[in-house]
Order: structure tokens, then C-alpha cells, then sequence
């Protein structure tokens, strides 16, 4: 297996193709996590950061914050206790001091040798500390892999450098190693399938592609204690595959949790992110959580330590498509019938356009329905959609097929646009379906064959 380690921070992609607005909301295994400390009723908030990547460059940085909640300034003269632990193993406990608040470790990945420390240390605490000539270096293989790195954050000094305090309490902050990992499976007909996993939280294992039921399973470490998920915004796991491997691509797939059925809307399907891979989004948010816990403890009070992904292939197709536009300002639901589009058959394109942030209809709103192929219009129509719900139709001639975008622009006489595309390839016996939300493309193909079977059924 191959593995390969990057840094996550609070804004990555798949924000964006969920449009969840979390690039603000920092919290445990997210790349930047915060702790509040109390002095005597003084509230100090203090966060670390890690860096975007690791490289071998020295410029991986860690950042410890302390903030004054009501001043929000800097805490001046701040000592840190802090033990760094990786998969239940201790990477260094030790003193650092910072006069501004804001303490920088400049991170040296090295393959052997253990863990150092290199700058200049005090005579108080023994603390270590950055000059203007010599800043705070840690070397080591500190990120050699990917899961959660706990930080046990004491608070010894504050104000002034010789104002030690005392049994303030131990603070536990955690920030995520993105890995990925790759892994070559058998296929039903003995093909070798190379499939990759991304973790945003904890690291994965236990990875297993089974052909004959068609279903991914893989593990994580998780605590299911009520602090620890409340503490917890979103859990982000991906499965990459080939776009090619017809055995596992499907129009749709049900998640599970420790045998526990997951909501439509926590696995996304993306095939817009990486050219000729299909990725598969786990997307649980802190209210999933606290669900998956309920019903797990339904069965039994004792808990498991950990997640147990199941990912299955699914014949089912729903509508409408929703799609954003780039603004977010409005969202349009679109869905078409028949379903098989074919040429010299009419199709009827019904749609809806809604608030971007309520989501209710918005009447009286105007707007441009164009379809594209090979990035020329074959046809442009506009109209009023008076309750905020409309139909267009069209059918298309024999030599239309192929790739074909569905736009909606000037919605509402603004420059707000979205789109979504289809692509008809008779001969070939499929549809293909793309779905553009906030200029991310998720596409799905379906077997016309069945799909005429279950329309006649």
C-alpha cells in the first residue's frame, strides 16, 4: 500500500460540493481546534493549527494561540505545558514559552533518529523559546502517519514570565493527518481494481472490497462518549475508485455505520474532483453522530470503539437533481421524463427554482433554458416560471447525442447561472448524468436497459 500524508484545514472541497458552511467552525480532528481555559473566571481560548502539507522543507508549521475572550488580544508571557501523543504513543512532553501569545514549532520531518527539540530554552521552567535568529525546531517522523494527534495543553505561566500558575487542569485538543492509502482488490472476474481511501479524522483500516455482495468495508477508530461528540463538527471519510469499473459503479449507494442505515445525504457521490476516479463522500455531521449512537445503543448499552464503514452499490435512481448556482443565491430542481432520453422521443424537463438559503419556490422568476452540445446551443427558450415551478420541452433529432448540458442563466435577471448535463449514447446503451452544484460536477451512469425494465414494471 501507498501512503500518502497531507495536513487538513478547515476549508477543503467537499465544503463546497455540500455547501455546508463549516469553513468557520473549527472542532475536533479539523485541522485547527480550540480549547477554552479558565483563570479565576478569565476565559482564554487557546487553539493549535497544523500546516496545509508536510514536505521536507522546514515550513511545517504548529500554531498554539492564546486568546483573551473578552479582550480578544493576545495573552502576553504564555508558558505551555504540552504533551503531544499520536496513536496512544507519546511524541514529546515539554515547556514552551511565547511572549506574544502565539507559539510557532517548525516542524523537520526526518525518516530515522528520534524525536529533538532544537532552540533556545529558559532558565524558569526550562522552557523552550524562539529568538528573532533561531525559531523553535522539531525534528523527527512526527507525521510518518496519518489519524488523529492529541495535544495535552497545561497553562503554567501568563501576564508576566515569572507569573506561574498552577492546577489550571490538563486541556486535550485534537487535529487531523489527512492519509490516503491505497489498495489493489479482485474483481468478480479476477481483475485487479486499485481503490484509495481519504480520512479526514482517524485512520483507516481494514479495508475489504467483497465482489460478490459489491460492497466496500473498512474501520475507524471512534469514541462514541457524549464529550468527545459534541466536540466533533463533521466525520469526512472518501473511497476513490475507477470511473471504468462497471462492476461497483451504480447510479446510487446505501451507507451503514456499525450496521446502522445512513441518510441519503451522508454518501456523495463525486466524479468531478479526480479525472477517471469516482469518489464516494462520507459525510456525517455531529446530529448523524448523536444519532448512530442512539440507535446503536438500542441494541446494546456497550458501545464499540470504533466505526465500521459498509458501502453499498444501488440500483436506485432519484429525482429531482439540485444544483446551486455559483452564488448560492438560488437552487434549481430539476427532473426529466422518460427518464431513458432518446432521440426522436420528446422529453419533458420540469424544474423548480428556490432560495438559495430557504429553499421555498420563488415566483415570477424569469430565466434563459438553454441545451448545449460540444459547447454550442441547440436550443434556447426563455420564460417565466410563475409559482416558481416550470416545464420545458424538447426532442432531440437522431444525430443529437452525445455529451449535453442543461443551463439555466439570467435566473431571475441576474447574472446567476447553474447547470446540469446528460449525455445520451444509444449504441452504448447508457445514460449518463452530471450534476453541476457550486462548480463541482457529480456524475452518475444508469443502464438504460434497466431502467426500461423497471419503468414497465
Amino acid at each position: 500500500m501507498k501512503n500518502e500524508k497531507l495536513i487538513i484545514v478547515s476549508s477543503i472541497s467537499l465544503i463546497i460540493l455540500l455547501l455546508i458552511p463549516l469553513e468557520n467552525s473549527y472542532g475536533h480532528g479539523w485541522g485547527i481546534d480550540t480549547t477554552l481555559i479558565d483563570i479565576d473566571g478569565r476565559k482564554i481560548s487557546v487553539s493549535v493549527e497544523l500546516p496545509l502539507y508536510t514536505n521536507e522543507s522546514n515550513d511545517n508549521v504548529i500554531t498554539i494561540t492564546a486568546i483573551d475572550k473578552e479582550t480578544k488580544e493576545n495573552v502576553k508571557n504564555v508558558t505551555f505545558l504540552i504533551e503531544l501523543f499520536h496513536e496512544n504513543q507519546i511524541i514529546f512532553r515539554n515547556y514552551f514559552f511565547t511572549p506574544d501569545g502565539n507559539l510557532l514549532i517548525h516542524v523537520i520531518p526526518t525518516e530515522q533518529g528520534e524525536t529533538k527539540i532544537i532552540a533556545e530554552k529558559d532558565s524558569l521552567l526550562g522552557a523552550w523559546y524562539a529568538t528573532d535568529s533561531k525559531p523553535i525546531q522539531l525534528e523527527g517522523n512526527i507525521f510518518e502517519s496519518g489519524g488523529l494527534f492529541n495535544f495535552e495543553i497545561e497553562i503554567r505561566s501568563i501576564d508576566e514570565p515569572t507569573n506561574i500558575v498552577e492546577d489550571l487542569g490538563v486541556y486535550s485538543v485534537d487535529v487531523s493527518m489527512v492519509e490516503t492509502t491505497d489498495y489493489e482488490k479482485q474483481s468478480a472476474n479476477g481483475d485487479m481494481i486499485n481503490f484509495r481511501t481519504k480520512s479526514y479524522f482517524d485512520k483507516l483500516s481494514h479495508f475489504n472490497y467483497d465482489s460478490k455482495n459489491n460492497l466496500v468495508t473498512f474501520e475507524m477508530p471512534f469514541n462514541w462518549n457524549e464529550k468527545i461528540i459534541s466536540h466533533v463538527p463533521v466525520v469526512h471519510e472518501e473511497v476513490h475508485f475507477p470511473k471504468n469499473f462497471s462492476d461497483f459503479l451504480a447510479p446510487s449507494y446505501t451507507g451503514k455505520i456499525n450496521g446502522i442505515d445512513l441518510f441519503k445525504s451522508n454518501v456523495i457521490i463525486d466524479d468531478y474532483t479526480e479525472e477517471g476516479k469516482r469518489i464516494i463522500h462520507f459525510v456525517l455531521l455531529q446530529d448523524h453522530l448523536q444519532y448512530l449512537k442512539q440507535e446503536q445503543k438500542k441494541i446494546s448499552d456497550d458501545l464499540p470503539d470504533y466505526m465500521l464503514f459498509t458501502l453499498e452499490a444501488s440500483d436506485k435512481v432519484e429525482f429531482p437533481m439540485s444544483a446551486m448556482t455559483r452564488d448560492e443565491r438560488f437552487q434549481v430542481d430539476l427532473s426529466w421524463a422518460p427518464i431513458a432520453i432518446e432521440p426522436n422521443t420528446n422529453t419533458k424537463f420540469v424544474f423548480t427554482i428556490r432560495d438559495g438559503n430557504t429553499g421555498e419556490p420563488l415566483r415570477q422568476s424569469t430565466y434563459d433554458f438553454i441545451i448545449l452540445q460540444n459547447n454550442v446551443e441547440i436550443y434556447r427558450t426563455s420564460g417565466n416560471a410563475d409559482v416558481g415551478g416550470q416545464f420545458e420541452d424538447y426532442t432531440f433529432m437522431e444525430g443529437q447525442t452525445g455529451p449535453t448540458v442543461i443551463r439555466f442563466e439570467n435566473i431571475r435577471g441576474t447574472n446567476s447561472s447553474t447547470e446540469f448535463g446528460l449525455v445520451v449514447v444509444p449504441e452504448f446503451g447508457a445514460i449518463v448524468i452530471l450534476i453541476l452544484a457550486s462548480g463541482l460536477i457529480s456524475m452518475i451512469t444508469i443502464n438504460k436497459k434497466f431502467l426500461k425494465s423497471k419503468l414497465s414494471n
